[in-house]
């Protein structure tokens, strides 16, 4: 009598990590096998080929009886990369860190290195530290932060700029966690005394997800942060950015100028590079030549000429500056101005006819002038090359699954310059917390701006070498919205909480 073996479409369904992780990765990956449980608690042992199946081996494993089914080599390799590290099994897998295989080798670890690779190279050491970049990944994490402590190790995500407590482990895993790191980094596990950077890449689903490392030496041991870039999700379109009304359309204007110097200005984290990407993005075409200097390229453009500044090496931005000067660009990036010399080859170039995209560290745009004339920058060269300067800082947006309607309090919205005429036909939200945000309320970010125009009103006071304080008070009667002025449009739209747009702006 023939028997048919079934095909199963339905896997997510029946994933379950407790199951796949009786195997090990290699031995399922190996033989493209993938074990899953029907709702009726049946086990079915999915294969590409199950003739070449050694069922009696998986009993014995199981201690269950099994169901064959067949599927694509291709989804079941998938589903195996994606599953098998998932969230839900880290507590199996910190309990598979056995005792003795840390406290053994941690008793030599000074006298021989060789054993602290060994101990890195584990299968629970790599699960642990794939587990912990998965789930990064999956809660949209942009930073994990493994931060060393007296008596622990404390896992952190960074999600949409904020920090939150993800899970602590114990001390003694430690050095086996960060040693795993160097080496998927390819950086040297023997080294502790002085920082580190490095950077590797992983695949998940079809995404191609870059990982920047960083390791310090702390007074209790090294600590790790990792930045993850999720190259598939990055915003290349400056409709996406949060620009709205006449700022998009002023921004639009100044990033299609042949020449001149436009800065992006704001703490780190604040959105710059995106923007700067976006804005590149849209005036990028076969028929000019843009080149960047970046520190360090944090993603490819095609078409864009990249290039990493090296100081150790001798490649600085100023240095760079000159020399792609020579490569005859009609565009240029220069990641950010640090010093007078920067400073003075950005000018140089916008004034020879180039147009200019750079970033400061300064809280609004009218101080952008202030910092270069403090930087030794003559007042005339200011207002002859800078065409505009845009503020930014990024907000979190309301989980749209679980915001509601809600009434602020009169005091806080007043705190952002909503009156009550203001608040007429608003339509104010805030989340509540749900599982698909975490409960914080909170999904997604976007950008609150305030672009400042060079119009001869302006560059007439820079002449003056007014304050920035004066510049601002004509700017906002010309009709310059600030950063808390373009959060309070947002507010009023339900797409952000007073809370929100006050924590990330300041008003002087």
């Amino acid at each position: 009598m023939k028997t048919t073996i079934p095909v199963i479409e339905n896997i997510e369904e029946l994933i379950d990590p407790e199951l796949l992780n009786k195997f090990p990765f290699s031995f399922l990956y190996k033989n493209c096998l993938l074990p899953l449980k029907s709702k009726e608690n049946e086990i079915i042992i999915v294969s590409d080929n199950p003739l070449k199946i050694d069922i009696g081996e998986i009993k014995k494993v199981l201690n269950h009886e099994v169901k064959i089914a067949c599927c694509s080599p291709e989804k079941i390799l998938d589903f195996l990369e994606r599953y098998y590290y998932h969230p839900s099994s880290s507590k199996k897998v910190i309990e598979d860190l056995k005792e003795e295989d840390i406290v053994h080798l941690q008793e030599e670890i000074n006298e021989d290195q060789k054993n602290l690779l060994d101990l890195a190279n584990k299968a629970p050491v790599i699960r642990l530290v794939n587990q912990i970049i998965y789930r990064a990944i999956s809660m949209r994490a942009s930073d994990i932060h493994l931060q060393t402590t007296e008596t622990s190790l404390k896992v952190r995500y960074r999600i949409d700029g904020i920090l939150h407590d993800i899970f602590v482990l114990p001390k003694k895993y430690q050095p086996a966690i960060i040693s795993r790191i160097k080496i998927i980094s390819d950086l040297d596990i023997a080294e502790k005394r002085i920082p580190q950077d490095g950077r590797t890449g992983i695949k998940v689903e079809n995404r191609q997800i870059d990982i920047r490392v960083s390791i310090i030496p702390t007074f209790f041991g090294e600590s790790a942060v990792l930045r993850l870039l999720d190259k598939s999700n990055f915003l290349f379109n400056i409709e996406n950015l949060g620009l709205t009304g006449e700022t998009f359309n002023s921004f639009n204007k100044l990033i299609h100028y042949d020449h001149g110097i436009i800065l992006l200005t704001g703490p780190t984290g604040s959105g710059k590079t995106t923007t700067l990407y976006a804005a590149l993005a849209e005036i990028n075409n076969p028929g000019i030549n843009i080149v960047t200097l970046e520190d360090p390229v944090e993603y490819n453009i095609e078409g864009i000429n990249q290039i990493h500044i090296n100081p150790k090496a001798g490649l600085t931005f100023a240095t760079g500056l000159r020399s792609v000067l020579r490569h005859d660009p009609d565009i240029l990036m220069v990641g950010e101005i640090r010093d007078l010399e920067t400073a003075e080859m950005a000018i140089q170039a916008s004034l020879t006819g180039h147009l200019v995209f750079s970033t400061l560290h300064t809280n609004d745009a009218t101080s952008a002038i202030t910092r270069l004339l403090d930087m030794g920058i003559e007042p005339y060269l200011i207002s002859s090359s800078i065409i505009g300067v845009m503020a930014q800082r990024l907000v979190r947006l309301n989980c749209d699954s679980c915001s509601e309607p809600i009434d602020f309090p009169s005091s806080l919205l007043e705190e952002i310059s909503l009156g009550k005429e203001d608040r007429k036909e608003c339509n104010f939200r805030e989340g509540k917390g749900c599982k698909r945000c975490f409960n914080t309320g909170y999904l997604g970010r976007t950008g609150i701006f305030e672009l400042l125009v060079f119009d001869d009103k302006i560059k007439d006071l820079v002449m003056k070498r007014a304050s920035s304080t004066e510049i601002k008070k004509v700017a906002l009667e010309k009709g310059l919205k600030t950063l808390r002025m373009d959060g309070a449009e947002k507010v009023k739209k339900g797409l952000t909480t007073v809370s929100e747009v006050l924590r990330v702006t300041q008003e002087v």
